[in-house]
């Protein structure tokens, strides 16, 4: 069976695929799902099939197909004369079909709008196992994910990150507490060049974040997901969840 991984985008789907494949020792092979798509009669289908011959080859194997929903819409529904994305659809079928004679190869997808997808991919012996992946909305897992993302940065002893996440938005994604750390490193970065320009002598080798830093770029964040996004997206996992 495969497993697809929904929800709003920026909470780490590619992420938690990645940590699979390397807690599991498998080769993780990557594929965007615009990448397959192609402009001459059948090569799309023929890129598909090659994804699927590259992860065989290199079993034990996860295939992570990311933003699956502009792979393999509703079929009858894209829209293009042609019909090449309802052939894509049916040899990506076609395709996962065929591994269950293959035990070694293992599909993951992700994709923000599962809602979108070929009803046919979520069928038993497919993407039948769905996992929502949301934002963070209490403190607590928020300031775990804040302590990884600043386990490698040099804080000053003064740095509580509690206090940072509540000068913070309530909800936010894996994306939002990156950039908040990478606003705060930028600040600390012309920090530091000015006080070199000015000749002032260096407290530390090291470059520091400081609470201020960290204060600033907690006032300048803005959510990436809005929360009318994401009670859309809480709909749509309680639609998924009761089928």
């Amino acid at each position: 069976s495969g497993l697809l991984l929904h929800g709003p985008p920026g909470t780490g789907k590619t992420l938690l695929a990645k940590a699979v494949a390397t807690e599991c020792s498998l080769t993780f092979l990557s594929v965007k799902g615009p990448e397959l798509i192609n402009m001459y009669v059948g090569q799309s289908e023929e890129n598909v099939r090659e994804v699927f011959a590259r992860a065989r080859a290199a079993a034990p194997c996860i295939i992570f197909f990311d933003e699956l929903d502009s792979l393999a819409p509703s079929r009858g529904r894209s829209g293009d004369s042609g019909g090449v994305m309802d052939r894509v659809v049916s040899q990506l079928l076609a395709e996962l079909d065929g591994l269950h004679s293959t035990q070694d190869v293992f599909v993951i997808g992700a994709t923000n709008r599962p809602d979108l997808l070929d009803p046919a991919l979520l069928r038993p012996g497919r993407f039948d196992k769905l996992v929502f992946v949301g934002a963070s909305e209490d403190r607590a897992s928020q300031l775990r994910v804040l302590s990884a993302i600043t386990r490698k940065f040099k804080l000053e002893a003064s740095v509580s990150l509690a206090n940072v996440l509540d000068c913070c938005p309530p909800q936010l994604t894996g994306a939002d507490l990156y950039s908040l750390c990478s606003d705060a490193m930028m600040t600390a970065l012309k920090r530091r060049v000015r006080d070199l320009e000015e000749g002032l002598e260096l407290r530390s080798s090291a470059l520091l974040l400081t609470m201020e830093d960290l204060l600033q770029a907690a006032a300048r964040l803005q959510p990436s997901v809005s929360e009318q996004e994401l009670l859309r997206y809480k709909r749509i996992q309680r639609k998924f969840a009761a089928c």
